[in-house]
């Protein structure tokens, strides 16, 4: 199972839970990010674009003290991750001055 845990306004707007366990077959973030819109319909489009299926651009992926935002969506997801040690942590970048 591999743990997920959501930005506050995406839980709230959801009604989700603070953190979710999924079972991905493939531990990468594409196929992580599949089945938690499969899961919650209602995060299709907020995390990645509908057309592209890439990541958007407030959308950040955090996992083991890296930023996974820029990986590439196939590329396997830390080990600590995959086994469910530790999550994959999505944050709603700010912007501004």
């Amino acid at each position: 199972m591999i743990r997920v845990v959501l930005p506050a306004p995406l839980r709230s707007a959801g009604g989700l839970p603070g953190e979710i366990a999924l079972d991905v077959a493939e531990p990468t973030q594409a196929a992580l990010l599949d089945a938690l819109e499969a899961r919650f319909p209602v995060l299709r489009g907020t995390l990645r674009d509908y057309a592209t299926r890439r990541r958007r651009a407030y959308v950040r992926f955090f996992a083991c003290g890296r930023d996974l935002s820029h990986e590439a969506p196939d590329a396997p997801l830390p080990a600590a991750v995959a086994n469910g040690v530790e999550p994959f942590i999505v944050i709603g970048a700010m912007s501004g001055g």
